[in-house]
């Protein structure tokens, strides 16, 4: 029923980076994502399939280089995987709908906040401004952003 898929056509129109990450696992450099510093009042929701994934309000600087976030904006569009790669033990982060990599989340977010670190690739995300989101169809989402001041 979600209107939130995973097309080839949103495939075929990533760029090399984005595909590497949300379809082949791949992760940036830390510190080159386009959406790190980004600091308006918004939405990031998937690049493949559009689901809403964040929203502005939970975004902090957690200075580990990829943009972070304490929690989902729909828990229900975010899944999270245990990933053994690499020799180590962690919890990826992926899209419902979309299948998209997207992070991976850890347990040493602020305290006060929930306690996690969504750490996502800037490349697996479309950012929608405030004031773009109900034209965009993400309007029901627009009581959860905070104008930054």
């Amino acid at each position: 029923m979600s209107t939130y898929q995973k097309s080839q056509d949103a495939i075929a129109a990533l760029t090399p980076e984005q595909y590497r990450v949300t379809q082949q696992n791949g992760t940036e450099r830390p510190g080159t994502g386009e959406l790190l510093n980004n600091k308006q009042p918004g939405i990031y929701v998937d690049v493949v399939s559009g689901e809403p994934l964040f929203a502005s309000s939970a975004k902090y600087e957690s200075g580990c280089g990829w943009p972070s976030f304490t929690k989902p904006i729909e828990p229900a569009h975010v899944n999270e995987i245990t990933d053994t790669t690499h020799g180590m033990l962690r919890t990826e982060v992926r899209s419902s709908n979309g299948d998209s990599h997207l992070g991976h989340v850890f347990n040493d977010g602020p305290p006060d906040k929930g306690g996690l670190r969504y750490c996502i690739n800037s490349a697996s995300l479309r950012f929608i401004p405030k004031n773009e989101m109900e034209n965009q169809g993400y309007a029901a989402y627009i009581d959860q952003i905070e104008d930054i001041s």
